[in-house]
């Protein structure tokens, strides 16, 4: 795998989300780095994208209550276990769930497999709530995909959260996740 600094030349080969993305990210002046790869079906795949990268790749998840009135996505370092109630007492919502992939669409304009934080920039209505692990936080950069699971950023904990977020209108909750057994 080859870092490369900013967007991809072409776009023949891009979907358009993705380009969304780089377009989005230089319109504010973001600056990241990018790996391409293969779909990343497998932890030992992610560690290579890790490697490439030079940070750790958050795990994100889109998450709904049972009513499926409320939306959410959580950001969490990718090598921490995820509990449910956990999280479900933190936030106040009882009986968590992976949302469905239609939802993922309709929401983030994402697909499984390519879940992240640049898909809020599709979220104009925003009906999902960003949640953050605390670790997260500490990093001085996130690893993500821009809403395709064939390329990876890395970006600046500092850009998302100060210049990303609030250009897509979206704030973010901290949440502290022990992710142990």
């Amino acid at each position: 795998m080859k870092l490369y600094t900013g967007r991809p030349e072409g776009k023949d080969d891009r979907l358009e989300r993705e380009i969304r993305v780089y377009d989005y990210l230089e319109a504010l002046g973001i600056e990241f780095e990018r790996v391409d790869h293969e779909p990343a079906m497998t932890m030992e795949a992610c560690q290579e994208v890790d490697k490439a990268l030079g940070t750790l790749m958050c795990k994100n998840l889109f998450l709904c209550n049972r009513q499926k009135t409320r939306f959410y996505l959580l950001l969490m370092p990718g090598d921490k276990k995820f509990k449910t109630k956990e999280l479900s007492s933190q936030i106040g919502s009882a009986r968590l769930s992976f949302a469905d992939a239609e939802d993922m669409l309709k929401y983030l304009d994402i697909e499984p497999g390519a879940v992240s934080v640049m898909g809020l920039l599709n979220d104009k209505d925003h009906a999902v709530t960003l949640l953050v692990d605390e670790d997260v936080m500490t990093g001085d950069y996130i690893g993500c995909h821009p809403c395709v699971n064939t390329s990876s950023l890395k970006i600046k904990t500092s850009d998302i959260i100060d210049r990303f977020l609030p250009a897509t209108g979206h704030g973010m909750q901290i949440v502290h996740l022990v992710g142990e057994d």
